[in-house]
């Protein structure tokens, strides 16, 4: 039987569920790496990664899946991670920071997500992107 109300994403495994699971983080994310590849204004973005994106695939995959409520696999596979820290090993600002999302975007739309659901994602993926650039203001990331 149906609950009447349906968790709402956010609580407990809602986002991870409506996200397709484990295989549906994946193909997300590998959606995401190659509309990266495929569009031009994301080459600011795409200079910050490897030429093989296997790890970054993986790590993203990772985190996603304990962000939005499944297993933590980041945590198992690569103990923990504060996002702003995390990218301070690159100079990020507005124009990295749209291009991400901006490919981000493109790749939940690719999914078989409902609207609300992508529209959800894609609102939530926003915080860390602006954690990032408000971490760079204050001074804390660093060119490398």
């Amino acid at each position: 039987m149906q609950p009447l109300h349906p968790v709402p994403f956010g609580v407990g495994d809602a986002s991870y569920q409506a996200a397709g699971g484990e295989a549906g983080i994946e193909r997300l994310v590998a959606d995401f790496y190659r509309v990266m590849d495929e569009t031009e204004s994301a080459a600011c973005v795409r200079r910050l990664y490897p030429a093989q994106l296997d790890e970054p695939r993986a790590r993203l995959a990772a985190f996603l899946c304990g962000w939005l409520g499944g297993p933590r696999r980041y945590a198992e596979r690569y103990g923990s991670i504060s996002i702003p820290q995390f990218h301070t090993r690159w100079t990020i600002a507005e124009a990295e920071r749209d291009a991400w999302l901006e490919c981000m975007a493109r790749a939940i739309d690719r999914q078989p997500y409902t609207p609300v659901f992508a529209s959800y994602l894609l609102t939530q993926l926003r915080v860390p992107a602006e954690r990032i650039i408000q971490a760079g203001r204050s001074g804390c990331l660093v060119s490398r």
